[in-house]
């Protein structure tokens, strides 16, 4: 099955170009059972990734676009009351989903940001008093633009804790982009692409990546690294035992996509940035990816006798 996962990647790859590592992210992110948050400027492909991404993985996909005037129930569902039956039925929103799109997420208010709380971490919707699960899997991929830019609301830290990887596509390369202009339009090669593995076999996965073997000593060097983002004086506030959590199951989906039923270092090391960049805020002055590069180089593989 590992096989079909990579040609799925294999899929995405040629729809959105020169970003095999992003993509193998976004693919880990979802075998781990957490959620993408893509921050990058309008136009660099982000709809395009969720839309293929759907597709190669027969996942039901919903996008929503959010803007300053959204309300919760735009997203959430709405009860309407029903003459015949006198009962209030429930309109279900496009969080009722298996991949939802979360199109700049920071053009919403705080309250409807907050809508996504309960959705993302307990995967369920409460309204008027009753909790509805939503299918499985659940996957929310969520856009942002800079906050620099005008008519943004920052997340705040617990929306952002509830998103496994903060991940950037980026400009393409010369060579990219040129292939990029020269081709045809990639969103509608999005809409053509075949299935790669089924949903079921998608959940298979995800509970293979549960299994993948963690050393007592690996384990040992994940808390090291949780332990000096907290004493080492780099960040202003250190890593949760959550994010530690997160931390080691990306690790072991990533080992999953590399064909191992065991977590190495390395992979811990790969998707450390992508885990803890959002999580985190540098203390000295520089940027956190700088940050989190001293705090690799600060902490040893092996513990020191």
């Amino acid at each position: 099955m590992t096989t079909a996962i990579g040609r799925a990647i294999t899929a995405v790859s040629g729809v959105v170009l020169g970003k095999e590592e992003q993509i193998r992210l976004a693919v880990a992110c979802l075998l781990a059972r957490g959620h993408l948050l893509i921050e990058d400027l309008p136009g660099m492909g982000k709809t395009t990734l969720a839309h293929a991404l759907a597709r190669v993985f027969s996942l039901e996909y919903r996008r929503v676009q959010f803007t300053s005037d959204m309300l919760p129930a735009d997203i959430l569902g709405v009860s309407i009351f029903d003459p015949d039956s006198r009962e209030f039925q429930l309109r279900p929103g496009p969080v009722f989903t298996q991949l939802l799109l979360a199109d700049e997420i920071n053009r919403a208010t705080p309250k409807t940001q907050g809508a996504l709380l309960e959705a993302m971490e307990e995967r369920q919707v409460t309204l008027d008093g009753v909790s509805r699960p939503l299918p499985e899997p659940f996957y929310v991929i969520a856009t942002q633009n800079p906050v620099t830019q005008a008519g943004t609301f920052p997340l705040p830290e617990s929306q952002l804790d509830r998103f496994l990887m903060r991940i950037s596509l980026g400009y393409p390369s010369a060579e990219t982009e040129i292939a990029l202009l020269s081709g045809s339009d990639r969103r509608q090669q999005a809409l053509t692409m075949k299935p790669q593995l089924s949903t079921a076999e998608l959940m298979q996965m995800m509970l293979l990546v549960e299994k993948i073997h963690a050393s007592a000593d690996l384990i040992d060097y994940v808390q090291r690294l949780l332990g000096y983002s907290r004493d080492g004086g780099l960040f202003v506030a250190g890593l949760s035992p959550r994010a530690g959590l997160g931390l080691l199951r990306a690790a072991r989906a990533w080992a999953l996509l590399a064909g191992r039923d065991y977590v190495t270092p390395e992979d811990v090391q790969v998707v450390l940035g992508p885990v803890t960049s959002h999580r985190l805020q540098g203390s000295a002055g520089g940027t956190t990816a700088a940050s989190i590069q001293q705090l690799l180089e600060a902490v040893p593989v092996v513990r020191r006798s």
